[in-house]
């Protein structure tokens, strides 16, 4: 099995340009009648075929056929739907052809106009020729309305050009535009965006003042915007002091959830109904959506539960999260019963419902039913996305199936679905795991080939299974690579490096490596600290060993099992077997972690130096912990036992120690 090479989807088909100038007359030869047989066309018959008409090649050549067939003359309304054609086609040189067009024939400009180009300009993200549009109104004989101000200034807030809201506003307030509700709420959302909250709240009265009562988007926004900051209880105070509005409850529940306070999402339930506001499938779904995270899935059943009996019937959303959630907590017969359940309830799955089924099934190493949903979406004619084939050349990767992985790969670049940077590690890892290093460096390089750089995961991939397999020197090469290729090596980059030198016993590499992390400004982290610990102990540096520890702590980095068991092996590897015990009582008033290998790791020095007694003594603290031991534990102390005694004896006072 080979795997196919990407295929660029850069070199795109050229959409053919509308033509401006038309000779081509598609009326058709019935309808070319003289105008005394015939009645005179109408907006309305234009209008219709306009509208109807999909090609916008063919409805603007039948736009500039109709002028002066039958005595008909285009009106502003007939000017405005070809221009909205246009625009949805983003054929906006075609638009400032027609606009020429109308103020040369003197046909007024309406609003509905002016407000199709702006927001033409900005569906393609072209604010300033918006803008242009805009500050041309007058020029082209027309006036800003409220309406126009609305759309120009909502432009304006999506293109997060805040800088520009408040001088069109100021400029509206100056023409003597009386700003409306829609307007308000436009400057409450650019307010809230800029987290300027307390001026959102000083608008509100504003709006009031000018008679423009605040809606369920005024305080849903501020709420929303609250709720983000944290300020959950100020959101809380606003959603339940101001009128009742559903979106603000929900904005407010969603808020709670994402912090997990569950109780008090529950109680905004009973102060909505309380209210008179009925919670809709939205707030279900939020607060089930939530117990799934934190594995509360008997939780999650009683809110599905509580839908059905108010009569709320459970979407897609709702289906999906518990699902995802079951499939989480390792419950796959209920997750897939859930499944059934929605099919039942006439909930028809959607492509992110099956990625969900799909992933769910790879994470549980269920491949095969994982397939078989996979068949099924395409059965059903969804198409799966990146995420779908990416998911399932993870599963495959992670089970070391590469021919799997690859007959999915091949089947993604057949359907026309361009693999992005996961999906691409997630083959370079499969490749890795079979010790294919050359067909993973391969694959890089067509990432360059594809426009989809690969990212510091994609090469960190690469570099831990060469070391891993002992080709540190390459996986150095690729770190060089990865400068050039302006993607900087993280610290992650550099721990596995720093793991494989000390595997080989380089220690000069290290002391290299360790200074190109300096010079590079790359942060040590505990797994830095960590692995040159318990690699100097190895290599019997000890003394490098016990200074990293020191400059850990004053780095301000907590140390964890691993680094107390390396510490712990530095100073009975270098005879210092009370050092070993002190610090193991450290880990105990510090309440750190410890566990087999730190006590085995001191019995071990302890037994080196003949004190088999008090080798004992910590295999009775040991236990007395909860501590088992394991063979390298018995190993050790009937070695250090044999040092003093005969066998004999040995198993006797074992015995009795033990008993």
């Amino acid at each position: 099995m080979y795997l196919r090479e990407g295929q660029s989807l850069l070199l795109k088909v050229p959409k053919p340009a509308v033509p401006l100038v038309l000779s081509m007359n598609l009326i058709p030869d019935d309808e070319r009648e003289n105008d005394s047989n015939v009645s005179d066309l109408k907006e309305t018959d234009i209008l219709n075929r306009l509208q109807s008409e999909k090609n916008v090649s063919i409805a603007l050549n039948y736009f500039r056929s109709v002028v002066g067939l039958r005595g008909f003359r285009h009106t502003p309304l007939t000017y405005q739907t070809m221009i909205e054609k246009l625009g949805r086609v983003r054929e906006m040189d075609a638009i400032q052809y027609l606009l020429q067009q109308m103020k040369l024939l003197g046909i007024p400009f309406t609003e509905g106009i002016f407000v199709s180009i702006i927001n033409s300009y900005a569906r393609i993200g072209s604010v300033e020729q918006a803008l242009k549009t805009f500050y041309r109104i007058q020029d082209l004989g027309g006036r800003p309305t409220v309406r126009i101000y609305n759309n120009i200034l909502d432009s304006l807030l999506k293109d997060n050009r805040f800088n520009l809201i408040y001088p069109i506003y100021s400029n509206m307030k100056k023409e003597g535009v009386e700003p409306n509700v829609f307007t308000y709420n436009i400057l409450l959302k650019a307010l809230c965006q800029n987290d300027r909250v307390d001026a959102a709240y000083k608008l509100l009265i504003e709006m009031s003042i000018k008679g423009h009562s605040p809606d369920a988007v005024s305080y849903t926004t501020i709420v929303s915007s609250l709720c983000k900051s944290g300020k959950l209880n100020e959101a809380k105070k606003l959603a339940t002091t101001s009128p009742p509005y559903l979106p603000a409850y929900n904005t407010l529940i969603n808020g709670m959830c994402e912090g997990l306070y569950m109780k008090e999402a529950l109680f905004l339930v009973d102060d909505m109904i309380a209210r008179g506001l009925c919670p809709n499938v939205i707030t279900y779904t939020t607060i089930l959506n939530a117990f799934c995270k934190i594995r509360e899935m008997k939780l999650s059943y009683a809110i599905l539960a509580q839908m059905f009996v108010k009569g709320c019937t459970p979407n897609i959303l709702t289906f999906t999260s518990l699902i995802q959630g079951l499939f989480e907590e390792g419950n796959i017969s209920e997750a897939l019963g859930v499944w059934h359940r929605m099919i039942q309830e006439r909930c028809m799955p959607n492509v992110v419902a099956y990625n969900v089924l799909i992933h769910g099934l790879c994470s549980t190493e269920n491949l095969k039913r994982a397939l078989a949903a996979f068949d099924e979406m395409i059965e059903n004619h969804f198409s799966p996305n990146v995420k779908t084939y990416g998911v399932l050349i993870d599963g495959f990767s992670k089970a070391g199936d590469l021919e799997s992985a690859i007959s999915i790969w091949n089947k993604m670049m057949s359907s026309g679905c361009k693999p992005n940077v996961i999906v691409y590690t997630c083959m370079v890892e499969a490749f890795c795991k079979r010790s294919m290093f050359e067909n993973a460096k391969s694959l890089i390089e067509n990432m360059m080939l594809e426009d989809c750089p690969p990212n510091t995961v994609t090469y960190n991939t690469l570099i831990k299974y060469l070391c891993d397999s002992g080709r540190v020197g390459w996986a150095m090469s690729i770190v060089e690579e990865m400068k050039i290729q302006r993607c900087p090596p993280n610290t992650r980059s550099y721990n596995e490096l720093l793991d494989g030198l000390f595997r080989q016993g380089n220690s000069r590499e290290v002391f290299t490596l360790v200074n190109d992390m300096l010079s590079n400004g790359v942060e040590f982290n505990l797994v830095t600290y960590n692995t040159m610990i318990h690699g100097f102990s190895q290599l019997g540096m000890i003394k490098e060993a016990l200074l990293l520890s020191g400059k850990m702590i004053v780095q301000g980095l907590q140390p964890d099992s691993l680094t107390i068991n390396g510490l712990i092996h530095a100073y009975c590897k270098e005879g210092k077997v009370r050092d070993a015990a002190h610090l193991l009582g450290q880990t105990y008033k510090e309440k750190c972690y410890r566990d087999v290998f730190s006590y085995t790791t001191l019995m071990s020095g302890l037994c080196n130096q003949q004190r088999l007694e008090d080798a004992m003594v910590y295999l009775l603290k040991m236990l007395s912990e909860g501590i088992y031991p394991n063979f390298a534990t018995w190993d050790v102390l009937v070695r250090g036992i044999s040092l003093k005694m005969d066998y004999s004896g040995t198993i006797e006072s074992m015995n009795d120690i033990l008993n």
